[in-house]
């Protein structure tokens, strides 16, 4: 018979006073305010095995020590080069659901990556992770007076084509960082205008993936626009979800088409402006060397693998037939 979860919880609390001070402190930072919500986090990402939980978490919390994540937000990207990696890597934040959960939209289709800039990528990537998990979720829990710690995502694959094989590496790198010390922190997943490529993909990887995720995978027809307005409002639903219909008012539909992967949307603006202001005061504080940002891209889980070889061969096999067919 399996222990319960508040048993679980306990354990692992044990196990948490065997951390040095310099992962409790880091600890801090990740739990806002929150340590069981985060341990449960950790304790469903492994099935409510202790001692795999607390692993995974003693793990993460050498990550973040070796990797000085806790000065991510102070480390502050070019506004250029900021602008340039929006442009390529399309991510943003188009508002809240109805539940008062962060909207993360992820353009996956037409997203581009330039190797050279790998490593900014992935700094980009988890300064928008902190950011959400140190300033943008304790204000949502403050303004709705309950603890939220998860977010939804809406990814669009417009423009998903075979050349996407080549951001593959990348892609798992990030999915596997997210995995292993963000573990869940995205409610659910709503995959909309969906192409054939990935029809044809999603029907070979689906049965891969685990039932707690599998879950929270929701792949909608067209844009999607009816499922969403089920759990946001029209303001926030990302601009490629948006399309006018009868029900929805045309001078509401005219004053939200602001695009939430620029760097002109609201989210981007205060986001960098964060980034600069925190370098400024740890400037004047305790100085840090702003180029001195390197993160060791993690071994894949296995499963993970598993997952990134099929989406290669099936991608493969589409392009052969794709090709063919032409």
């Amino acid at each position: 018979m399996g222990i319960s979860n508040q048993e679980a919880i306990k354990q692992l609390q044990s196990l948490m006073e065997n951390l040095n001070e310099q992962q409790k402190n880091t600890f801090q930072n990740m739990h806002q305010g929150y340590p069981t919500e985060t341990l449960e986090r950790f304790l469903k990402a492994r099935d409510g095995n202790v001692v795999k939980a607390y692993k995974m978490l003693v793990d993460c919390l050498r990550w973040r020590v070796e990797n000085e994540i806790d000065d991510v937000l102070a480390k502050p990207i070019h506004l250029d080069l900021y602008r340039r990696m929006r442009d390529s890597q399309l991510i943003g934040m188009s508002g809240f659901s109805k539940e008062g959960l962060p909207v993360i939209a992820i353009g996956v289709g037409l997203s581009t990556f330039d190797e050279a800039f790998d490593k900014y990528y992935v700094q980009s990537h988890i300064q928008m992770n902190e950011y959400r998990d140190r300033v943008i979720l304790p204000r949502a829990t403050k303004n709705h007076g309950r603890h939220i710690d998860t977010c939804v995502k809406v990814l669009d694959m417009t423009g998903l084509k075979f050349s996407a094989l080549n951001q593959l590496k990348l892609l798992t790198a990030i999915s596997t960082i997210d995995d292993l010390n963000y573990p869940e922190k995205t409610e659910a997943y709503y995959i909309v205008n969906v192409p054939y490529v990935f029809s044809a993909c999603w029907k070979v990887v689906k049965p891969l993936l685990q039932e707690r995720t599998r879950r929270k995978v929701h792949v909608l027809k067209g844009c999607g626009i009816e499922e969403l307005l089920k759990v946001m409002d029209y303001t926030s639903v990302p601009h490629f979800c948006r399309k006018e219909e009868s029900r929805v008012p045309r001078h509401q539909a005219e004053e939200n088409t602001e695009n939430c992967f620029s760097v002109n949307h609201i989210f981007h603006r205060q986001l960098y402006n964060y980034i600069n202001q925190q370098a400024i005061f740890m400037e004047s504080t305790s100085p840090i060397r702003q180029d001195s940002f390197h993160v060791d891209l993690p071994e894949p889980d296995p499963n993970d693998a598993k997952i990134a070889k099929t989406i290669e061969t099936e991608f493969h096999k589409l392009e052969i037939q794709s090709g063919l067919t032409n």
